[in-house]
């Protein structure tokens, strides 16, 4: 019988099942345990089955129909990874971007690495892949935090061993994640003066080890469902798109790891 996907989620929820019956009867005896791994791929398509393949069609329409508009181009493929990725500097940078429709000039963007949750490949960009992106409802938030307080922040970084910086920021961390140095737009911190930062509001209530974010003040988080970081990242593909150009992002040495 040729293995199919229902065939092992039966076979795999049934297992289970088999081993308790087996242990309520004291004179059977498990004698031994054998696996095998198949690998489900594109082989499985080339036969398509025509009920299946019915049954599915209208909802693949409507799905289709949601998720398949071209927002605009990425010029390279672009993936979130610690210390420094393209994904991982793309993502601040639009939220930096994207102070603008809200009266905002931030200083610098934050965004976590935990939450880009897929890759973008080069060429067409839908809303789909944004989607896959950017899945949870966070939404676009800005703060300010002393300079102290950044510091601490990056600090904070550090010991993640990186997470998404904007254009213009330049920590230098250790390999055992201590911070060594912090420059902004070329200038070191300073203590007294005050930042503001874009993020998302996941990281502004201290989440994912960063809890430097909840000294904020002036706090701007606005709840309506068009601020989430995906309907914004996809108005920046829209808007390159419009101007005729591709996304594109590049490594700049916004963290760096020295030994």
């Amino acid at each position: 019988m040729t293995p199919t996907i229902q065939n092992i989620r039966l076979l795999s929820a049934a297992a289970p099942v088999l081993l308790m019956l087996a242990s309520c009867h004291t004179h059977y005896r498990l004698a031994s345990i054998e696996r095998s791994r198949i690998v489900v791929d594109s082989r499985y398509d080339h036969q398509h089955d025509a009920r299946a393949m019915a049954f599915i069609a209208p909802y693949k329409h409507q799905v289709d129909s949601v998720m398949g508009p071209v927002l605009g181009i990425a010029a390279c493929n672009m993936n979130a990874d610690r210390p420094e990725s393209l994904l991982g500097n793309l993502l601040p940078d639009i939220m930096v971007w994207a102070g603008a429709k809200y009266g905002e000039k931030p200083d610098l963007g934050v965004y976590n690495l935990g939450g880009i949750r897929s890759a973008i490949s080069k060429g067409k960009v839908t809303y789909g892949d944004v989607l896959d992106v950017a899945p949870f409802e966070n939404k676009i938030c800005f703060l300010t935090l002393t300079g102290a307080r950044l510091t601490e922040l990056f600090q904070q970084i550090a010991h993640r061993g990186g997470e998404g910086l904007s254009h213009g920021v330049e920590i230098v961390i250790s390999a055992d994640g201590k911070l060594r140095s912090a420059m902004l737009h070329g200038q070191p911190i300073d203590p007294a003066k005050s930042y503001r930062i874009a993020t998302i509001d996941y990281l502004a209530q201290g989440n994912d080890g960063m809890t430097a974010f909840k000294s904020g003040t002036s706090i701007n988080a606005p709840s309506e469902e068009s601020n989430n970081s995906r309907f914004i990242i996809m108005d920046y593909f829209r808007q390159m798109q419009a101007q005729g150009k591709a996304v594109d992002a590049k490594i700049e040495g916004r963290v760096k790891v020295e030994q």
